[in-house]
């Protein structure tokens, strides 16, 4: 009789094993999915700030396109257009186009005459 109770604790034993093992890895997925959902959290508050600032973004487009002056027929001729013959909207932001070679002798010229 007490074989066989020795023989149930040592089951009971080797079943509290397997359930600390399980347990175990339990928690470590557990903690994985903790770190994937606080990256996932953090790019969807990146995602809803991004679009918080599309409304601005598209009231500044849309006052910036109503101060500027539409092209007459007359002043260019034919306004432009794309190659379906929709006219193009004029162009909102310019940015000068220069080479770098153009520009490094005029910045150059520029740190030289501030030395004398």
């Amino acid at each position: 009789m007490l074989v066989a109770r020795i023989n149930e604790k040592k089951a009971e034993l080797e079943n509290l094993k397997q359930l600390r093992d399980l347990s175990g890895g339990l928690a470590a997925q557990m903690q994985a999915l903790e770190e994937k959902l606080s990256t996932l959290s953090e790019g969807t508050e990146a995602v809803a700030a991004v679009l918080s600032n599309w409304h601005n973004v598209l009231r500044a487009i849309n006052m910036a396109s109503m101060k500027i002056p539409k092209p007459s027929q007359a002043e260019n001729g034919e306004k432009p257009s794309d190659s379906s013959g929709i006219p193009l909207p004029q162009t909102l932001v310019r940015i000068p186009i220069e080479s770098q070679s153009e520009v490094s002798p005029s910045l150059n010229g520029i740190g030289k005459s501030n030395e004398g």
